[in-house]
């Protein structure tokens, strides 16, 4: 194989990123090799995070306790507003919560108040009680409040509103202490769920916000949202503990943990699952999504534990006397991935659409010349049996 033909197989690789290819070739892997490619993302993952983790605690002056808390309001809202919470997290310290947490009315008006948040909406009597006791303590703590233009509040779902999801991080912190202890002794997703348990205070179970009743429903963290935080926080504290203590069982507690918690659901995992990837647990998830992000989507196919293992399978069966070409097709297809021939393809008949490494029969023909046209469905062969059954 020469060195232009395993150039020219890189550049197929890089090609096929986009639409997340090797998740063909993923699902041909015995249950060993699958396991050990999971185990190393898994853990690229978190060693990516625990970067963020390191910033933290040197900003939080060595404190594990308000590096937590500073990653709680990191993690608890959508995406969009990360930004607004890490900037709450710091105008409101955890010690000046731990001085005020005897009071959960305390706790919800300095991070309310504190949050700018109210200035977008009209006043009732409770609010209005929530920001005479932030004038006091914005005073005694020196709290300089943000604006509510610092927040995007356009298409947020009323349950994941940054109003509501403050009031129930003042509920958590009002009735935890310690919280660092509690967190690395979670191992189940159960546990995770009850840690997170506490609900909102009163005013917010017939509201989401501020002066517009809504039903009477209790405003507690969901399952899936406490899924999440074992996944993105409980799991994350675990290792980064660990790893400052060099505490090695507690470094395999976080892998265990994320083992325990269900996948999570997203766009990464829908289209992983379009080539029979079904992640079982939180464990491989965030492997796959490690994946998807870090190597598929940057395209860094040639620094991709799965395109290195391609690319090394390709030199493997190749021998150094061979050329791609010189393979007959049913090698091509039966040992490699075939968009790594695309240079080699005389035609295309219709979109290449992977499907689990398992294709029709008379797909490919070769023409005199030895030249390759491919047939492919437009669809995986699975869905289109869903189709005919029907």
């Amino acid at each position: 194989m020469t060195d232009e033909e395993l150039r020219r197989a890189e550049h197929r690789l890089l090609a096929g990123a986009a639409t997340y290819a090797c998740g063909g070739y993923i699902v041909r892997l015995d249950a060993l090799h699958r396991n050990d490619l999971y185990t190393r993302l898994a853990y690229d993952r978190l060693e990516r995070k625990y970067d963020v983790v390191r910033e933290l605690f040197a900003e939080s002056d060595s404190n594990w306790n308000q590096t937590f808390y500073v990653l709680l309001f990191r993690t608890i809202g959508d995406v969009t507003n990360r930004d607004a919470f890490l900037t709450l997290a710091r105008r409101v310290s955890y010690r000046m919560v731990l001085r005020e947490r005897a009071s959960l009315h305390a706790v919800e008006a300095m991070l309310i108040g504190a949050s700018g948040l109210l200035d977008n909406y009209r006043d009732d009597t409770y609010t209005r009680s929530l920001k005479q006791d932030f004038d006091y303590f914005s005073r005694k703590y020196e709290i300089a409040p943000m604006t509510g233009a610092e927040w995007n509040l356009r298409d947020i779902r009323p349950a994941n509103h940054p109003l509501l999801r403050i009031a129930q991080l003042a509920a958590f912190l009002a009735s935890n202490d310690f919280l660092i202890d509690r967190l690395v002794e979670c191992r189940t997703a159960e546990e995770v769920r009850r840690l997170f348990s506490a609900e909102a205070s009163d005013y917010w179970y017939t509201h989401y916000i501020p002066a517009t009743p809504t039903r009477e429903l209790p405003k507690r963290i969901g399952r899936m949202k406490s899924d999440l935080l074992g996944i993105n926080l409980v799991s994350l504290i675990q290792y980064a503990y660990g790893a400052y203590n060099g505490n090695e069982r507690l470094r395999e507690r976080a892998f265990a943990l994320l083992e325990a918690i269900p996948a999570e659901e997203n766009r990464f995992m829908r289209r992983w699952r379009l080539y029979d990837l079904h992640p079982a647990n939180a464990f491989q998830s965030q492997a796959l999504l490690q994946l998807a992000t870090e190597y598929c989507d940057r395209r860094r196919c040639a620094e991709c534990p799965v395109g290195r293992r391609r690319l090394a399978a390709l030199r493997q069966s190749v021998p150094a006397d061979e050329s791609l070409t010189d393979l007959p097709v049913h090698r091509v297809f039966g040992e490699l991935n075939m968009v790594l021939f695309a240079e080699h393809v005389d035609h295309v008949e219709a979109d290449v659409v992977p499907c689990s490494g398992v294709f029709p029969a008379r797909i490919a023909q070769t023409d005199h010349n030895e030249h390759i046209c491919l047939r492919f469905p437009k669809q995986p062969m699975r869905e289109r049996r869903q189709g005919r059954s029907r």
